[in-house]
């Protein structure tokens, strides 16, 4: 309970007239109800949090790693107490192949523990099942081409006619001389090989056309690769600003711990209500709390960065990575305009897909040219399977294949490749316009993010670093100006806090930026 104006003195007045040994009995009640509070608060929040969350970073404020021992050894002891039939052992036990799901067929230990942003991209590279996917996928279509080019299969035909009445398989004597037939039935009987094959060009033609789409399959697989890599970045830096704000909220109470060791001498010495000892505890209960709310968010990142890279969601990973080396020096607009448009995967990808539609005109044109088909044919007097007794010759042929019925299939055809390059065409001109404009809002928002960032570090911090300071002076050299020092406290940390998001949404930025003009953030 906050009392503030006139009765602050009549409180004091009566806590004075409280015997001590009363206040004490209430002061140990009350900071038994606090601790207990507290502890059902942290266990309610830390319940599902594991215990290997570590992240390390070469820039100075972002070095310490979240000290989470405690945690760790209160899912210890909720272990060992559960019940027989308890679920906490088995969801917090380490990752073990027993107990991994089927899904993950890679070793548990993939890859190094400890990893900065580049080797991340790497191992999203390699291990990510999208992406595996998508270059399966175009491996299978870059095995089409040399079925396209390759020559259609030759037809073998085997001939005998003039079958004698109940022998139907005479196969050896259907030529034979008898009472009925002195002459024979038939001589017939052939061996023919026929090769078709297409008007010169098309093959070759309808090959380059899969190839081409096999490369722009490439190209869209590229862009998928950096558009993963901006989830993976923004991840990371997420992760570093958790860390930072873990580290924020350890000094805050820290400070808080001091407020509180003033106001219990200041009413030792009858210079201050009960009531401000109290308001600093709840003001560093919070803040200890704040502290769980963080590590789950900062473990629920770690999670989705082995996820994306594909490793087991529970591995312990060490992130390491150096934020000042991170914000370097950005290409100006024009530059990251031009390097988009001259090499962003996705408008290869568009670019190829409008040349396989202007080769697809061309095919479809040449269906109006005949196909061709050469047949070799082998006669014998005898049966195929028997002795050659008689004349043998040969006969060859040659077959045209032409298109019939007024061109009508041919004609679609043709409308239909035209259509399909004037969409291939417009579609290239609409993705050229999204990837300049994707390129202009992030790099509106970079600037965006830079100057709130150095505005909170250069203004607003150092303010309320100082306002905190004067305040906390005063009030031990007796002063009033409770609670002036505690909202100095609360906007110190929250502006803490605030430079640390800030940090990390100016990186994040930097990355979509370097994504969406089609570089890798690094």
């Amino acid at each position: 309970m906050f009392i503030h104006g006139t009765r602050k003195t009549n409180v004091v007045n009566l806590l004075k007239s409280i015997a001590p040994s009363a206040m004490i009995a209430f002061a140990i009640s009350l900071a038994s109800f606090s601790t207990t509070a507290f502890a059902q608060a942290s266990a309610t929040t830390t319940d599902n949090t594991p215990a290997s969350v570590t992240i390390q970073s070469g820039d100075a404020a972002l070095t310490t790693p979240p000290n989470v021992a405690a945690i760790s050894a209160q899912l210890s002891a909720q272990d060992k107490n559960s019940a027989p039939g308890s679920k906490a052992a088995e969801l917090f036990a380490p990752v073990t192949k027993a107990n991994t799901p089927k899904i993950y067929t890679k070793p548990i230990a993939s890859g190094p523990a400890e990893m900065d942003l580049r080797q991340l991209w790497n191992e999203l590279k390699i291990n990510n099942p999208q992406l595996s996917s998508l270059r399966e996928s175009y491996l299978s279509a870059k095995a089409t081409v040399p079925q396209i080019a390759a020559p259609a299969n030759p037809q073998v035909g085997l001939v005998w006619s003039g079958m004698p009445v109940n022998s139907p398989f005479a196969l050896g004597g259907a030529n034979a001389p008898s009472q009925q037939y002195p002459g024979g039935i038939s001589s017939n009987n052939s061996i023919s090989v026929a090769q078709p094959f297409q008007f010169p060009g098309k093959k070759s033609l309808a090959a380059d056309i899969a190839d081409t789409n096999a490369e722009a399959l490439l190209a869209s697989s590229e862009s998928t690769y950096l558009q993963l890599g901006a989830q993976l970045s923004t991840l990371y830096y997420n992760a570093l600003a958790s860390q930072k704000q873990l580290q924020v909220l350890k000094e805050s109470v820290v400070r808080l711990e001091m407020i509180k060791n003033v106001a219990k001498a200041r009413y030792a010495n009858n210079a201050a209500a009960y009531v401000e000892y109290l308001n600093a505890q709840v003001a560093q209960s919070a803040a200890q709390a704040d502290q769980f709310n963080v590590e789950r968010q900062l473990q629920v990142a770690l999670n989705n960065i082995n996820t994306l890279v594909g490793r087991h969601s529970r591995e312990r990973l060490v992130l390491r990575g150096d934020v000042r080396r991170a914000l370097t020096g950005v290409p100006t607009l024009i530059e990251l305009e031009d390097y988009a448009e001259s090499s962003h995967p996705a408008l290869k990808s568009s670019a190829l897909q409008l040349d396989a539609a202007r080769k697809g005109v061309d095919l479809a044109k040449k269906a109006y040219l005949p196909d061709f088909q050469v047949i070799g044919s082998s006669y014998t007097p005898r049966g195929p399977f028997t002795a050659n007794n008689g004349a043998l010759f040969y006969q060859l042929e040659l077959d045209l294949i032409i298109p019939l019925y007024f061109f009508t299939k041919e004609k679609y055809g043709v409308e239909q490749a035209q259509r399909n390059q004037a969409a291939a065409e417009a579609g290239n001109i609409s993705n050229r316009q999204q990837i300049v404009l994707a390129v202009n809002t992030a790099y509106a928002a970079y600037e965006q993010a830079k100057n709130q960032t150095q505005f909170l570090k250069e203004r607003q911090v150092p303010q309320a670093d100082a306002a905190y300071k004067v305040g906390l002076t005063q009030y031990s050299n007796n002063g009033q100006g409770f609670n002036d020092l505690l909202t100095a406290q609360t906007q110190l940390r929250n502006l803490e806090i605030a430079l640390a998001q800030a940090e990390s949404n100016l990186l994040q930025a930097q990355a979509v930026l370097m994504v969406s003009a089609g570089k890798e953030p690094f």
